[in-house]
């Protein structure tokens, strides 16, 4: 061997390599100055012999086998090669010939100052340098990877590249930030990958990666290199418009949003695991159908990568990919800027609560505790089976933080619905004395959620002004949605899961038992603008044997029907912003199930087509008149006219928008009761115009309404009013009045 190079071999170092242990193979493997002259070293595993030229050059320069392990070496006298101006070229027994840029003569991106704002937990632009991401560096083309394991002896890049083989593309830690790094020439978009781990006790780990943009389609749960930068957005006016919406003047907006899964809103094959549509086919299929539905807001669930169908993709394993079920990335941009075009903003559920524990996920990431809390009365959900983030270690926090950022920031997503708030905020959530552990004030709050949730608002306020976070938190803290500044979490909306609850009991009632229950109608009322609520009959009201919407209505099947009519009746008038689930617009009968589609079908009985007609009308409608939206959570914005007579069943009240003209007075008659010449006490003295009637028959009613007649107010008290009018009222009906203010 010759002697310099012998001088020069770090021979500890070499042993880790052969041993499969190193850490820091650009210590030994690729280009270094020694002396005047230069050593270049590399390790070719069942190779022949490797020599090295220059890219553009035809000589070649034979380099010494130093070991029948497969490593090579070579000393020049002078500085022969500048950077990584040289390639490999390797014969392979079988004459294979491979010709490569060493992947260790490049310098590594993740800087000092990357690793000092990770370590603060402020590095929120960390998806930009962590996860794989194709480039191209001096000429060369390759995919540059990074990844956190900071307890790891050991990780290398495995894939389709390198026989998966973990000795051939160790990986190169950045100092004391657990970060490992490499850019590998020739590794293009689409390659397949995962990071093999050596863990401290000598175990092989094969995770994915925490910041992968791609995966195999399920059950496979390994990366693929995807290029993020290559679809060309068309959605620059939308994005403008967004920015200019303020924290106040959003809340002043309507939103009709239509949650959505799209795995089961239709399929493609019913009879197929993987029958699904593309994201480009659903863009068009659901876009076209929320525009003529009047939806301003689609909610997606289930888009961050998971492998369980029937976790409905609350059980994430990858944060930073839209699952592949549905097409690839760009797809899923393509998704979100058609939507853009037909004017409808895209929410996200979002699961920062918890984390599975599949093999191939976040948890004992690198054989140890790393994005859970190492003490399992903080980091795991006993009821759940499931890992809690560790929120109090910067490095966490700056992983979700980050998340939330690039589904907006990336992938141009307007909103994030943030699952399972109540879980983060509370220590003892779903666990029983001896299961938790008190925070430094002997409380059960989570200090270190709440200032991560506050953290997070805070940033997208600043960072993506228009964008927002909606939380689904089901318990009474307070100040959910006043901004961090004034000590709340930050929220922009919260769902208001108790007027779901005593709404939905409500309605399930017969008939004659609801006079009992008024309160459960209208006591939401009271706390209407503690919160910027959503109203929601979301996924979770109509699995699990709790039935359909239309099978919770009580009463023969005309009845169902026209009970669901009177229910979304009331909800359109509520104060707060709306949401209903898919197939809840045409009177799905079945409970949703992931596993299949929407029972489209339906649509062929006419009191089903009423009901699509019906919401139909009501997003119109509530789009048209701001009565409805614009002072929502303002006092001024909704008054109650007929409340306290539980025996009718009837309640009546107003809502009002920005201006006098245009108010809208709402009609519920949640009982079998026909009211004929009904008298009802009203605002103001004027003439009234009736603009809906659930019993319109082309809703799927028997037609008795209040057309033709001239519904004018007269000086007679009633319902606490001074003035009142007489109309018809049918049973189990809402009707909408407008009126200009006198």
């Amino acid at each position: 061997m010759n002697e310099k190079l012998n001088n020069w071999i770090n021979w500890i170092l070499y042993d880790e390599l052969i041993d499969g242990k190193i850490n820091a193979p650009k210590h030994l493997l690729g280009i270094h100055d020694y002396g005047n002259g230069q050593v270049i070293t590399c390790y070719k595993p069942h190779s022949a012999s490797v020599s090295i030229k220059a890219p553009s050059g035809k000589t070649s320069f034979p380099m010494e086998k130093v070991s029948e392990e497969g490593f090579y070496g070579i000393y020049f006298p002078n500085k022969k090669f500048k950077g990584n101006k040289y390639r490999f070229v390797t014969e392979y027994y079988d004459g294979t010939t491979v010709v490569s840029a060493d992947c260790y003569s490049f310098e590594g991106l993740f800087t000092d100052y990357d690793a000092y704002l990770f370590a603060e937990g402020k590095n929120y632009d960390i998806y930009n340098k962590m996860g794989a991401h194709p480039m191209t560096i001096d000429g060369v083309k390759g995919t540059y990877f990074a990844v956190w394991a900071p307890d790891a002896r050991r990780v290398s890049v495995v894939g389709d590249f390198n026989m998966w083989d973990g000795q051939l593309n160790p990986m190169q830690i950045h100092s004391a930030s657990g970060v490992y790094e490499l850019f590998i020439p020739d590794v293009n978009p689409g390659a397949v990958y995962k990071y093999q781990i050596l863990t401290r006790y000598g175990e092989i780990l094969y995770k994915a990666d925490p910041y992968g943009n791609y995966d195999q389609v399920r059950p496979d749960n390994a990366n693929i290199v995807a290029d993020l930068n290559e679809y060309k957005w068309k959605d620059e006016k939308w994005m403008a418009d967004r920015a200019k919406v303020d924290r106040v003047s959003r809340t002043k907006k309507p939103m009709s949003i239509y949650e959505c899964h799209l795995g089961s809103w239709k399929k493609r094959d019913e009879n197929s695991d993987f029958g699904f549509y593309n994201y480009r086919e659903l863009a068009k299929m659901l876009g076209d159908y929320l525009t003529e539905m009047g939806y301003t807001h689609v909610e997606l669930i289930g888009i961050a990568e998971y492998p369980f169908d029937g976790s409905w993709g609350y059980q994430v394993t990858n944060y930073y990919a839209p699952t592949s079920r549905y097409g690839e990335p760009t797809d899923f941009m393509y998704f979100v800027d058609y939507m853009h075009s037909k004017g409808i903003s895209v929410i996200l559920d979002w699961v920062p609560a918890h984390f599975p524990r599949d093999a191939h996920g976040l948890g004992r990431f690198d054989g140890m505790p790393l994005y859970e809390n190492a003490d399992p009365r903080k980091g795991e959900h006993p009821d759940w089976g499931t890992y809690i983030f560790d929120y109090g270690r910067n490095e966490v926090a700056n992983f979700l933080t980050s998340n939330a950022l690039f589904w907006v920031e990336k992938y141009h997503v307007d909103g994030l619905r943030v699952d399972a708030v109540a879980s983060m905020l509370y220590l003892d959530y779903g666990k029983q004395d001896g299961q938790w552990v008190a925070n430094k004030n002997g409380g059960k709050e989570n200090l270190e959620a709440i200032e991560l949730l506050q953290n997070i608002n805070t940033l997208m306020e600043e960072r993506n002004p228009g964008a927002y976070l909606i939380a689904e938190e089901s318990t009474a803290w307070p100040g959910v949605t006043a901004p961090a500044s004034m000590q709340g979490l930050g929220f922009l909306f919260k769902w208001n899961m108790g007027w779901m609850n005593d709404f939905l009991e409500y309605m399930k009632l017969d008939p004659y038992f609801k006079k009992f229950n008024h309160n459960r109608l209208t006591f939401s009322l009271s706390y209407a603008y503690a919160e910027n609520y959503i109203l929601v009959i979301s996924h979770d009201e109509v699995v699990h044997l709790k039935c359909s919407m239309l099978g919770k209505m009580p009463g023969l099947e005309f009845d169902k029907f026209a009970n669901l009519r009177t229910a979304y009746g009331f909800m359109l008038g509520h104060p707060g912003k709306k949401l209903l689930f898919m197939g809840q617009e045409f009177g799905q009968q079945r409970e949703w199930s992931e596993a299949r589609s929407l029972d489209w079908f339906l649509l062929d009985n006419p009191l089903h087509k009423g009901v699509q007609e019906y919401v139909k009308e009501l997003n119109h409608l509530y789009t048209k008149y701001d009565a409805f939206y614009y002072n929502d959570n303002e006092v001024m914005g909704f008054e109650w006219i007929k409340v306290d007579d539980a025996d009718s069943g009837i309640v009546t009240f107003v809502r009002r928008g920005k201006s006098s003209k245009d108010q809208i007075m709402v009609i519920c008659n949640f009982v079998p009761v026909e009211r004929k010449d009904y008298r009802i006490g009203v605002p103001c003295l004027t003439e009234y115009k009736e603009i809906l009637n659930s019993d319109d028959e082309k809703f799927g009613g028997l037609g008795r309404t209040n057309k033709g007649k001239k519904l004018v107010a007269e000086k007679a008290p009633c319902d606490r009013s001074d003035v009142s009018m007489v109309l018809d009222i049918p049973p189990l009906s809402t009707i909408i009045l407008k009126y200009d203010y006198k």
